[in-house]
């Protein structure tokens, strides 16, 4: 488009590109946006529910490493948006919401669909303004791709009266040129006497670990933790949120922790290693309550090193030795104090701590061995995640909804190499989110194979997007697992409460109907002797697939919440 006499619509799209948008996740509105978006080849990915766009914008941005972008009718569509917003709040991940407004002189007059926009997102964005002024269009968009990317990344939002859309403007004379749709946007460090102290500390402690959280995705520091563990001879666990940051293959890397330490679980026996520890190095973590277990792992008195690009998480939950700045950056200059100094004393004990760490893994496999391998039906998920491994590659990404499928796949899959991604919701954990999060995730990187697993609760929030997928053509093998019923809330409330509510049963549904009435091939599978060809069939075609698996209605994740329950069993 010509870059005189531009409408306000046209210049946002223009900023767009330059930024390095290519996607935006919209269901063409604000129309005068979107319009102008495709007329220069930025792609609309069309949801069908409209709390389902911004979690799509996050799964793009979480694997893309650039800001993803929603784009929003006021009201209704617009109060749909805060919920994905939160999410990308407390999960830290860059999203820019464009939110269509009322027309500037129809404010405060209960014009259709008018709503306090600003009091609506100041809770759930880190940023969020309305722009008044036609010739500022270009600084609003600078400054919300600025929030969203710089610091502890996460949401912002742009309020858009309609007529301001319309309105025509000209070039302002200051010209902006700057590329603000990647992140991290700065890369800040600590100062050299932090890290010299932080350095020592680990140099001279006689059982030292490491926590690493998503922060070391976000950071793209997995190279750097990774060189970090073998040079210093460090296990390594992880968060959920953190789960691939390294290989889990490594000799040093002990899995993920948090509250999976019930029985048949790998943390019941790693989480020795935190406990013996006299230093505990935080990496990219909140330190929130299921990455501690309710704040009940870390031992008082351990010592702790906390890296995190937000220095108000630092010391919120554990007091420590303030490194920050981001993750890579941090780490790249502890390696290098660490070259200085003597690490024979690591390097002694190298030996013995891989042994354990071995058989930590070996006990796990034997344990978990009986609902592994198991050839019942109903199927055990742990059989789907067993036979899953067997097909995953490094390039797979695994994206999992909320509650026990997240579970699943942070305790039964094994990370294939530093890096590997497993996205789920874990910021707010919305249910429903799994599907949105993988397409986001397929239209950031369309050539590699994405893998979403969600239970039937979660699924029905997001069934339209099926034709989402189709229609977009960003296909996703999708394991829906069908126990009938929903898990975590049963298991819960009878821990709790000795019984559950009425809400927790559901009715018989064919998914695989469901599928196949979107265009989405689909198979019902009920014995596990059919999971392997199925599994292989949906990570090797080009097309999408859906399976959908009876599972075990009794089964759950080995969470510490459930630990009395399942000893006495």
């Amino acid at each position: 488009m010509a870059t005189n006499n531009l409408t306000v619509a046209e210049r946002i799209a223009l900023c767009l590109k330059r930024h390095g948008v290519t996607h935006i996740f919209a269901q063409s509105l604000p129309s005068a946006v979107i319009l102008a978006a495709e007329a220069i080849g930025i792609r609309q990915i069309a949801y069908r529910q409209e709390n389902m766009g911004g979690i799509m914008a996050d799964g793009y941005a979480r694997l893309s490493g650039k800001v993803g972008v929603v784009a929003a009718q006021n009201g209704p569509a617009a109060t749909l948006l805060v919920p994905p917003l939160a999410e990308a709040l407390k999960a830290s991940v860059p999203v820019v919401a464009l939110v269509q407004d009322v027309e500037r002189d129809q404010a405060d007059r209960n014009a259709f669909q008018e709503l306090d926009h600003l009091t609506l997102f100041q809770s759930c964005t880190k940023w969020v303004r309305k722009v008044l002024v036609a010739e500022r269009i270009d600084d609003y968009v600078d400054a919300a791709f600025t929030a969203a990317a710089s610091g502890r990344p996460g949401p912002a939002a742009l309020l858009l009266p309609a007529d301001l859309l319309r309105e025509q403007i000209v070039p302002s004379p200051f010209r902006r040129e700057a590329v603000l749709g990647h992140w991290p946007l700065d890369r800040l460090r600590p100062r050299d006497c932090d890290i010299e102290r932080a350095a020592s500390m680990i140099a001279t402690a006689q059982a030292p670990i490491v926590i690493a959280g998503g922060g070391v995705h976000a950071s793209h520091a997995a190279g750097e933790l990774s060189g970090l563990q073998d040079e210093a001879s460090l296990p390594v666990l992880t968060t959920n949120m953190g789960k691939g940051a390294v290989d889990e293959y490594h000799p040093l890397s002990a899995g993920v922790l948090g509250a999976l330490v019930g029985p048949r679980s790998l943390g019941r026996h790693t989480l020795a290693l935190v406990e013996e520890a006299d230093l505990v190095i935080l990496v990219g973590t909140r330190t929130n309550q299921n990455g501690t277990d309710s704040w009940r792992q870390i031992p008082r008195s351990a010592s702790v090193i906390h890296i995190d690009v937000d220095p108000t998480e630092i010391g919120r939950n554990y007091e420590a030795v303030r490194l920050a700045g981001d993750a890579a950056e941090t780490i790249s200059a502890l390696r290098s104090a660490l070259a200085r100094r003597d690490l024979s004393y690591r390097a002694s004990q190298r030996d013995k701590m891989t042994a354990r760490i071995a058989g930590f893994w070996r006990a796990f496999d034997t344990e978990r061995q009986s609902v592994a391998g198991s050839e019942n039906s109903p199927i055990r998920p742990e059989r789907v995640m067993s036979d899953l491994q067997q097909v995953l590659t490094a390039e797979t990404t695994v994206v999992a909804d909320a509650s026990y499928s997240s579970m699943w796949i942070a305790g039964q899959l094994r990370a294939l190499s530093s890096g590997m991604r497993f996205l789920s919701p874990r910021g707010l954990a919305g249910l429903g989110w799994g599907l949105p999060l993988a397409l986001g995730a397929k239209a950031a990187r369309p050539d590699e194979p994405v893998v979403a697993i969600v239970g039937d609760g979660g699924f029905a929030h997001s069934w339209a997007e099926l034709e989402t997928m189709v229609r977009s053509k960003l296909p996703v093998l999708i394991i829906v697992l069908n126990n009938g019923i929903l898990g975590f809330q049963r298991d819960a409330e009878t821990v709790k409460f000795g019984s559950f509510t009425t809400a927790c049963s559901f009715a018989d549904v064919d998914h695989r109907q469901i599928a196949e009435a979107c265009g989405c091939p689909a198979v019902r599978i009920s014995d596990p002797a059919d999971l392997p060809r199925c599994l292989e069939r949906g990570l090797r075609e080009e097309g999408p697939l859906l399976i959908e698996v009876i599972t075990d209605a009794d089964a759950h994740p080995p969470i510490s919440l459930f630990a009395a329950l399942d000893q006495a069993a």
